[in-house]
């Protein structure tokens, strides 16, 4: 099936204008989600530091490795989703197919709230492991804070830049249902306008006239039979 313009993109096959795209709401977003996911993991990788005693490395958020794990996992994959989604966005415009526009943006929201939430679980979950660090003020000092810092703050904005990209494929997806059942009711419109007229010029234009005497048969009479 064609489309024209379904779910806010322009007609299949149109020719792309990169000033337009770049100005696309859903590619600002997730250029938002991809800068945010870039910083948050660069952050929370330089939250490691080399503990000589144990002879390892060791997470500055209350020494525990899970918290610098899970804050690296969230970055890079929303930071991968991201590219993914906006070359999905490039790649939109260029669908034929409603159903595969459809998908799309079903995936960009189930995706993009689902992510929302998990950077919220991130934010909190840091936030909580470094309230409670207990580490020694001197490799502190010598590490640094600013990063760990600034991966609980980028953590608590990406929470609110996948919800705005959450909002906006919700909105596409309304628009699009929307589009789709207007041409469904235009085209019965059209449909019913059209046996309308048929029906009209069936009963009113007929080309051919009743038979003689089909009213007497039509009500059960006999012709009488002439009188001399």
């Amino acid at each position: 099936m064609d489309v024209g313009g379904a779910y806010g993109a322009g007609k299949a096959g149109a020719p792309f204008d990169p000033l337009l795209f770049v100005k696309r709401p859903q590619v600002i977003v997730k250029g938002v989600c991809l800068f945010f996911g870039i910083i948050v993991f660069c952050c929370v990788s330089g939250a490691w530091y080399a503990d000589i005693q144990l002879q390892r490395e060791v997470c500055l958020y209350n020494k525990k490795s899970s918290p610098c794990h899970y804050g690296e996992a969230i970055g890079l994959l929303a930071f991968f989703a991201s590219l993914g989604f906006l070359g999905g966005e490039y790649m939109f415009g260029q669908m034929s197919s409603v159903k595969s526009r459809k998908h799309f943006v079903l995936i960009d929201l189930g995706f993009s709230g689902f992510w929302a939430f998990m950077y919220f679980v991130g934010f909190c979950y840091l936030a909580n492991q470094w309230s409670n660090t207990t580490i020694d003020e001197d490799i502190l000092e010598r590490e640094g804070t600013s990063s760990i810092q600034a991966a609980i703050v980028f953590s608590f904005f990406s929470v609110f830049s996948w919800a705005a990209s959450a909002w906006l494929a919700y909105q596409r997806f309304l628009q699009g249902n929307n589009a789709m059942f207007a041409a469904g009711l235009e085209g019965g419109e059209a449909q019913m306008t059209g046996a309308a007229a048929f029906s009209s010029y069936s009963q009113d234009d007929q080309p051919y006239q009743d038979p003689p005497f089909s009213n007497q048969h039509e009500g059960g009479g006999e012709y009488p039979a002439p009188t001399y």
